[in-house]
């Protein structure tokens, strides 16, 4: 099994959260995203959507982070990233998909990047743009967690939703987002970083981060 990723992607960063969780090896290929590398055509040829992560996997190359996840979650049941009842299920995927639908998308690389070509939007406008949409969701996902009694994790283990939700937590910070209005979310935050799976998976661990490199 084969990651392509980025080493500040969120998306790759959920990819690298979920096979740790199940404890599967995989090799790491990085694809650095500022230099474009996703656009090679070698790289197009294999995923149209010239995006990360690519996961090559069962002799097929699969694109498209939450369809990577769902997938592993049913070729690898165990442990699973979503519960067995239907309530709980529809919870998880209530938040993970707010997150990865309202947050991520209008704040992917390719939208922040079009908003400065083609609108001159400057970097203060930029990361005004991104702590809009991060608060717009993290604020109802807070209130959801605080009606849904949650501890230390959403339910009794970490699952999709902090997959999807640690990696946008890593971006408030680099946006400066104050996350004090967030206190369930810095629980359930904090007892995944005190996890072996989420610590291997973050940006700064990575062999393609430059900093770790220096």
């Amino acid at each position: 099994m084969k990651l392509f990723g980025y080493f500040r992607s969120s998306t790759s960063y959920r990819l690298r959260i979920a096979l740790n969780l199940k404890g599967l090896a995989y090799d790491y290929v990085p694809v650095n995203l500022l230099k474009g590398e996703q656009k090679d055509p070698a790289f197009v040829a294999r995923d149209p959507f010239a995006s990360i992560p690519l996961l090559e996997a069962d002799g097929r190359d699969r694109a498209q982070s939450m369809a990577q996840l769902e997938w592993l979650d049913e070729a690898y049941p165990a442990p699973p990233l979503l519960p067995k009842d239907i309530e709980a299920r529809f919870t998880v995927r209530e938040l993970a998909y707010a997150i990865a639908t309202e947050t991520h998308a209008p704040n992917n690389l390719q939208v922040l990047n079009y908003l400065k070509a083609e609108f001159a939007a400057t970097p203060e406008q930029v990361e005004a743009w991104y702590r809009h949409w991060l608060a717009r969701t993290l604020g109802p996902a807070e209130t959801r967690l605080a009606q849904h009694g949650s501890g230390d994790f959403l339910f009794d283990a970490p699952g999709l939703f902090e997959v999807v939700l640690l990696p946008q937590l890593y971006n408030a910070r680099r946006f400066a987002l104050d996350l004090t209005p967030y206190p369930h979310i810095a629980r359930i935050e904090a007892a995944c970083l005190g996890l072996e799976a989420f610590r291997r998976a973050h940006p700064d661990n990575q062999i393609d981060n430059p900093e770790r490199a220096a």
